[in-house]
């Protein structure tokens, strides 16, 4: 595989204010450095403030809001966990519709943390084999998936992992499925 295997791909990160910093930074670094073009989705234009580790961290510039973004634009959605950011998100319908809609067009859609609380707000975790963050595990169980302790774990066009430390198998998932679907097409 080349060392740009994503060139001509371009992927969108949904966040909010709260993100988990190092779940949005590393992801966005990783795939712009495999080729990707990274836009990052917000609820408002502006810059959103992540979260990093037990106190507010960097801004990060907005490319589109929620409610503008494409399905068809993007090959893979990445959501980055933090426990404001997807309980600010999973409120949101814009923000469901757009997971729902990736996932209905069979494209990744990647999920750290306590992102999958999002895929079960859009219906997406029931008969699936997932992980998350510990805390939010009987959340996931109980919304119908196979709740596994595994630093990631990929269900057809899902891909979901724990936490931080989980960040290199969670990029390497995310690569390999955009770039199988760059294959295929």
């Amino acid at each position: 595989m080349s060392d740009r295997p994503l060139c001509e791909r371009r992927i969108l990160i949904m966040a909010t204010d709260g993100f988990e910093q190092s779940e949005l930074e590393v992801p966005m670094k990783r795939l712009a450095a495999a080729g990707a073009e990274v836009e990052i989705a917000s609820i408002d234009t502006g810059d959103i403030t992540g979260w990093d580790e037990d106190d507010w961290g960097d801004d990060v510039a907005v490319d589109l809001k929620i409610s503008d973004a494409l399905v068809d634009n993007y090959d893979a959605l990445v959501l980055p966990g933090g426990q404001i950011n997807p309980d600010l998100l999973r409120v949101e319908p814009d923000a469901i519709a757009l997971i729902k809609a990736f996932a209905e067009a069979g494209k990744p859609v990647a999920a750290i943390c306590h992102a999958p609380w999002l895929l079960v707000e859009a219906e997406l975790a029931s008969g699936r084999r997932m992980t998350s963050y510990k805390s939010i595990r009987t959340d996931v169980a109980n919304a119908g998936a196979e709740v596994v302790d595994e630093a990631v774990v990929i269900d057809g066009d899902i891909i979901t992992s724990r936490c931080p430390d989980d960040l290199p198998a969670f990029c390497d998932a995310i690569i390999d499925a955009v770039a199988k679907v760059g294959a295929a097409a």
